[in-house]
């Protein structure tokens, strides 16, 4: 049951982010799109990128060792087969 609020949580933190973030662009970027034309909206679309470039990378990071570790401990593999 555990696992189960684990995994509802884990949903749950990322459709929330993945919320946030949808809802910065959409609204930011329609804002910028509104007060200052087309072009503008292009450059903060690519700074908004930019700027999530770095935590993209580290999130990625983070999962790759929590991967490796998972897969490197035998006692976290034990626990998986009696499932």
């Amino acid at each position: 049951m555990i696992r189960d609020l684990r995994n509802y949580a884990r949903q749950t933190n990322s459709r929330l982010i993945a919320g946030g973030i949808l809802i910065l662009f959409i609204v930011g970027d329609g804002l910028i799109y509104l007060f200052f034309g087309r072009e503008a909206a292009i450059l903060g679309f690519i700074c908004l990128l930019a700027g999530l470039a770095p935590l993209l990378i580290i999130w990625f990071l983070l999962g790759l060792m929590d991967w490796l570790v998972k897969r490197s401990d035998p006692l976290e593999q034990k626990e998986g087969d009696e499932d």
